[in-house]
């Protein structure tokens, strides 16, 4: 039989788990591939909200893609700004996609639209990226 102390920590063992299980789904890495690609096309949606700014990206090959940047002001720092872009414009995309193959969904470490180049995560931009 659990006491009263004991039932209150496990409740808040139970509730820590489900917030870092929440937090580590969304936030990270581990949902993305190690390799990066390369994905080219025309936006057709840009969101600068948090978490994450993100773009919808038309490609020829594939159709749309959820492409992530980092959050808000990571994205920032990389001189992305609200205005740098507008939908109809040609993006490439340096990223590492999802793990789920039926999921057309990637982290972007590099976009560049314009010929203007965008590191959103430098230190994470494989060598030849």
């Amino acid at each position: 039989m659990l006491t009263a102390i004991s039932r209150r920590g496990l409740a808040a063992a139970i509730a820590v788990a489900l917030l870092a299980t929440g937090a580590s789904a969304h936030h990270g890495w581990s949902w993305a591939e190690a390799d990066q690609i390369e994905l080219k096309g025309t936006i057709r949606e840009i969101s600068m909200a948090p978490p994450h700014p993100t773009l919808e990206v038309e490609t020829a090959a594939d159709g749309m893609w959820h492409v992530e940047l980092g959050n808000p002001r990571q994205t920032e720092r990389s001189g992305f700004v609200d205005g740098t872009a507008k939908v109809g414009d040609a993006v490439i995309v340096l990223g590492n996609r999802s793990l789920d193959p039926n999921e057309k969904r990637m982290k972007a470490v590099r976009i560049t639209v314009a010929g203007k180049v965008y590191d959103i995560y430098p230190e994470r931009i494989r060598a030849g990226g």
